[in-house]
């Protein structure tokens, strides 16, 4: 897969500092997000990895602005979404950020045909001077040429959600928030998804984060960022797995990691010509036999 754009960058920059989301439930506070800092560069395609309930689609929400963080602060480009007016935010929404929600229905208008909901995401952009393809030009780029009449319910799975990502795409945003995109999907609609998000990114420049729980799909992607128990919990860069040094000193460690090293596990950091070295600390035994 390629994720460089060409010509001129035109995605948005994506950027969190010390974001915490805590929401009430069953009459107690959990913390969704425990302060997480991530900085995306425009055009960057990220996976968004992590075991369910890690806070991975809370992220995506905070980021696409439904969502007000209970502290911390989100920079979409120039704005801090944070802070600015509902209106402003509004224009961003519809013009530059786009956020695919899981399952392709919920993204789609049932009682409008494809060619319509294309053209009802264009709406506010086309008001405010942007220029467009028409939504029989943004659909044919999907393959849908001949399903621009069809309402959602008339086409199938796959082909469903290379409509939902059409509608989201329609508006040339800078921003794309994708959760779980080809979830439910065989395998020909999922090659069908990523080769769209693959020629989204190369043409137009498009930011990408993708939620994805599938190994398959994080192995091609050239940046993962795992998050877990709210926390960024580690890297990935083209197919190499890293820690994170945090802010406050905290090394979360891969999970595969975790399962060698159990918890009370004492690690040593060693200086090196290259770095630092972690590895376990001797135990007393095994110092007196050194």
């Amino acid at each position: 897969m390629t994720h460089s754009a060409t010509g001129t960058t035109r995605g948005l920059a994506v950027s969190t500092k010390d974001l915490v989301h805590i929401y009430r439930t069953e009459g107690r506070d959990v913390a969704a997000l425990s302060g997480v800092t991530l900085d995306i560069a425009p055009g960057e395609f990220v996976g968004l990895l992590g075991p369910s309930g890690a806070g991975k689609s809370t992220l995506l929400t905070l980021l696409g602005g439904l969502l007000t963080p209970s502290a911390g602060r989100i920079h979409l480009g120039a704005d801090e979404i944070t802070t600015i007016s509902a209106a402003r935010l509004d224009e961003l929404r519809a013009t530059s950020v786009s956020l695919i929600l899981q399952g392709a229905d919920r993204n789609l208008l049932p009682y409008l045909d494809l060619a319509q909901n294309v053209a009802f995401a264009q709406r506010a952009a086309r008001a405010a001077g942007k220029a467009l393809p028409t939504p029989a030009e943004v659909l044919a780029e999907f393959g849908l040429a001949d399903a621009i009449a069809d309402r959602p319910a008339d086409v199938p799975p796959g082909k469903r959600q290379l409509a939902a990502i059409a509608v989201a795409t329609a508006t040339r945003p800078g921003l794309i928030l994708a959760d779980e995109p080809t979830s439910r999907l065989d395998q020909q609609a999922v090659e069908l998804v990523l080769a769209a998000f693959d020629r989204i990114n190369a043409a137009y420049g498009t930011t990408i984060v993708l939620v994805t729980h599938d190994p398959d799909i994080t192995d091609r992607l050239p940046r993962t960022v795992t998050i877990r128990d709210g926390r960024i919990g580690g890297e990935g860069r083209s197919g190499e797995e890293y820690a994170i040094v945090t802010a406050d000193g905290f090394v979360p460690l891969p999970a595969h990691a975790l399962a060698d090293l159990p918890p009370g596990t004492l690690l040593r950091l060693h200086p090196t010509p290259e770095g630092y070295l972690l590895a376990p600390a001797a135990t007393e035994e095994e110092a007196e036999d050194g």
